[in-house]
């Protein structure tokens, strides 16, 4: 995806986020190390679940924030290399640490419109 494009579709998202606030949110992270091959049993993965209360952007480091009881996710600006919306109220972002070091980020909200 084109930066351009990458960044107009996450500056939508994060324009659009608060419908979310009070919804169920799954987070689920995984580091990977080929980009073309996100295969699910080489994959560390993480999950965290939480109503969401509040979402920003910290400009301090450059991250994108999500809040809620007890729980704070960060993705970093800078790293991302790609987003996209595979299913409603469901995003995953991409963000690149290293050569071969990556982290993808599934957001899942449970809204119920």
């Amino acid at each position: 995806m084109n930066s351009e494009k990458l960044n107009d579709n996450i500056i939508t998202f994060f324009e659009t986020i608060e419908k979310y606030y009070g919804s169920k949110t799954e987070i689920t992270s995984g580091l990977f190390s080929k980009l073309d091959d996100v295969n699910a049993a080489l994959t560390t993965w993480n999950l965290s679940e939480f109503q969401l209360i509040r979402s920003a952007y910290r400009n301090n480091g450059g991250k994108f924030m999500f809040e809620g009881n007890g729980n704070y996710f960060e993705i970093a600006a800078e790293k991302l290399i790609d987003f996209k919306q595979p299913g409603r109220n469901k995003f995953e972002f991409i963000e690149q640490y290293g050569e071969t070091v990556f982290r993808i980020t599934k957001i899942r909200f449970h809204y119920k419109y």
